[in-house]
């Protein structure tokens, strides 16, 4: 798989931000002239209880509380707009730094993230929502997980309070999705995601093509509607994070910043998630970015940051390197680090699942080769697969595939070797031809072989098979910071 990624870096470079509209006051010309009035308001107290004149504070409210008139795409942008450049802001750049700062502390005090650069990710991707109708691409949030219980729902609570107009489901439909994405589109918020894309969802491709269409602007989807049948364009181009266990499809997952969320370890404390002070302090963060970024709007259409990276991975992480050049301060740097590093780390990811797929294809052929046999020792098993000259397993690692780097790869798949007692009567670690049943079926069927329905020995229908004995390891391999389990 092509790497998209290069050692092209950028300097910073300062850009003129435009007035920032302040929620309840309009621009920032009339501050002083507010704060004044609000000092002679304070003046008209009552002597005797200090409470300010009723009168006095209505008749100041109607003359400083005009909202903002703020535009809500980029074709409604003031036109004499200054563009934003690369490398941040010099004008205004410690509001945006100190802005983005809180809202990354707020994010990780209620759920804990795999990485430093995924933390960056979600909360550039925070702040990117607020500027959708401004931006040429809409990048995807998976937030994924191998078991339940890993913080992905708690960080789509998080998410739903701080992101531009969120649109909360668990499952919809394309046609509900289609009529609410307009010229000013929701932030779509999808849980269990699984359920949608899974092997027992049904036939989903709408959706999937109407997700895979969004993540760009002008790429609307046709249908035939009203009672007229006309042909109707529909609106695809919206942010959207989906949440669930396991890898989404991978044209979803190409277009998408991936978060690999994992279980709390026992030393790592959260904050408890609950909306009587959770809620007010995530609507403050919301507010307080909308005031910021969305007058910026007009200002991001035409802009075109330096990226790390190339191709797709650069359009999805354009609008999140166009915010932290905006905040200015340690923010650009901070991006273009998790860029980097996020992207290499799905590109390792990939090439670990098409290895783990070959793996299994090859240990098929070595099963079918040795007849009925129904389990292989460990050591035999590995001297076959290295015997083929075109596999990559004589090469693997340092020197060559051995029984830890086996059990590792098959680890993802629920397969390790158990102690198998043999005709002999010798016993050893082995594995089992039952166990890689499951495995074969979902990720390298045999088209030229009929499906099979009958049970493995010793099964019942509806169960699944018992566990091997032994333990496996409660950790991915490599830790946070290296690659993540694929599901």
């Amino acid at each position: 798989m092509k790497d998209p990624t290069s050692p092209a870096t950028s300097n910073a470079s300062s850009v003129v931000w435009p007035p920032i509209a302040v929620p309840g006051q309009g621009l920032p010309r009339n501050r002083e002239r507010t704060e004044q009035q609000h000092d002679s308001a304070g003046a008209t107290a009552d002597a005797s209880t200090g409470v300010p004149n009723r009168n006095t504070l209505d008749t100041q409210a109607a003359e400083t509380s005009t909202p903002a008139i703020v535009p809500d795409s980029a074709d409604d942008a003031a036109p004499d707009a200054p563009e934003a450049a690369d490398g941040g802001s010099t004008a205004g750049a410690g509001a945006g730094t100190a802005l983005l700062d809180d809202l990354r502390t707020a994010i990780g005090r209620y759920v804990v993230l795999p990485s430093d650069e995924a933390l960056t990710a979600v909360t550039l991707w925070v702040a990117a929502s607020h500027m959708q109708p401004g931006l040429q691409h809409a990048p995807r949030l998976a937030v994924v997980g191998p078991t339940k219980g890993c913080g992905k729902s708690r960080l789509l609570d998080v998410l739903y309070e701080t992101v531009h107009q969120p649109m909360m489901t668990v499952n919809t439909s394309p046609a509900v999705v289609f009529r609410v994405i307009g010229k000013n589109p929701p932030t779509l918020l999808v849980d269990e995601a699984d359920t949608i894309f899974g092997p027992k969802a049904g036939d989903k491709e709408d959706l999937r093509g109407l997700l895979n269409a969004g993540h760009q602007r002008n790429r609307p989807a046709w249908r035939i509607s009203g009672p007229e049948h006309k042909p109707t364009a529909f609106p695809t181009f919206a942010m959207a994070a989906l949440a669930g266990i396991g890898d989404l499809p991978d044209t979803i997952m190409d277009r998408a910043i991936v978060i690999r969320m994992q279980k709390r370890k026992p030393g790592e404390r959260i904050t408890p998630f609950r909306s009587r002070y959770s809620v007010p302090e995530l609507h403050a963060l919301r507010d307080r970015l909308a005031g910021w970024l969305v007058p910026l709007r007009g200002t991001v259409a035409g802009a075109a940051p330096k990226m790390p990276v190339e191709d797709r991975a650069a359009d999805t992480w354009e609008p999140l390197v166009i915010v932290a050049d905006l905040a200015g301060g340690h923010w650009p740097a901070r991006a273009r680090a998790a860029c980097l590093a996020m992207t290499r780390n799905e590109v390792v990811q990939d090439e670990q699942t098409t290895l783990k797929t070959r793996l299994l294809r090859d240990i098929r052929r070595v099963f079918d080769q040795e007849g009925g046999r129904e389990a292989l020792r460990s050591q035999d098993l590995l001297a076959v697969l290295i015997q083929d000259a075109e596999a990559p397993w004589a090469e693997y690692g340092t020197k060559g595939l051995n029984a830890y780097h086996l059990a590792n790869l098959l680890r993802d798949f629920g397969i390790s070797p158990a102690n198998h007692r043999f005709e002999n009567g010798r016993q050893a670690k082995a594995y089992a031809r039952n166990q890689f049943v499951d495995a074969w079926a979902r990720y390298c069927p045999d088209s030229s072989r009929p499906a099979s329905t009958e049970q493995p020995a010793g099964l019942t229908r509806g169960k699944p098979p018992a566990p091997p004995s032994g333990s496996l390891p409660t950790g991915p391999p490599g830790g946070p910071a290296g690659p993540r389990p694929t599901r």
